[in-house]
């Protein structure tokens, strides 16, 4: 293919579904020119280092994230939508957790949905600084939930890579997990019980309950500021 038909936008664009498939550690720009049927240098002109590659991808799919109407709706209703959408976006793409860790991650999409991200939290009542930290601390809640989904992809990927039957070896880590588990009476109430598969599943709803217990805690501060003013 020819250079001159490449662009940056296409590059991003195969980059992220390289990624998807590969996650972090498969991403070169070999394998990245092979899945655009060019050559290496030809990516190379039109965006200069891996960094920058990860850096152009993880902005791109900020953009994926809908970003609710706040004429449309109260503040809680467009902080519930805004979090779910980046959980949402995270767990489709589970190489951007990983990507935090270890790149310099910032553009125009990730920029803004942490605008709308201040102006939920203003409208709830935050003065400022405390809209800040209200963005952040849930900011930080919905990428440590999204950890969990992006671990499993990368040890599924790396035992299957290794030639291992990722089920069977997934299986026998629980069976040994429940087994220490049932050392310990908490944990062994719920294993072994008939709420066990209940208690399993659990994680399923972690999120949405750890989200409105966060956004509960909110409104209480808010109103406790809003008394303190009146008095």
């Amino acid at each position: 293919m020819p250079r001159d038909t490449l662009t940056a936008d296409r590059i991003v664009r195969a980059a992220i579904e390289l990624l998807d498939d590969e996650g972090l550690d498969g991403l070169n720009m070999r394998s990245l020119a092979k899945r655009l049927s060019s050559a290496a240098t030809a990516v190379y002109w039109h965006i200069k280092t891996k960094d920058d590659l990860v850096r152009l991808a993880g902005d791109a799919i900020w953009h994926e994230v809908e970003l609710p109407d706040l004429d449309a709706c109260d503040w809680r209703t467009a902080a519930t939508a805004h979090a779910n959408g980046m959980y949402a976006m995270l767990t489709r793409h589970p190489w951007l957790g990983q990507a935090f860790g270890s790149h310099l991650l910032h553009g125009p999409g990730q920029a803004r949905y942490n605008d709308l991200s201040l102006a939920i939290y203003e409208k709830a009542g935050f003065a400022a600084g405390d809209a800040d930290r209200a963005a952040a601390t849930v900011f930080t809640f919905v990428l440590g939930n999204a950890l969990g989904p992006a671990a499993q992809v990368s040890l599924n990927r790396r035992l299957n890579k290794n030639g291992a039957d990722a089920e069977q070896m997934m299986a026998d880590a629980m069976t040994r997990a429940t087994e220490t588990a049932m050392q310990f009476p908490r944990l062994r109430e719920r294993l072994g019980t008939t709420a066990a598969t209940e208690y399993a599943a659990a994680p399923d709803n972690t999120f949405a309950f750890g989200l409105q217990s966060l956004l509960d805690g909110f409104e209480v501060r808010l109103a406790a500021k809003s008394a303190n003013r009146r008095g």
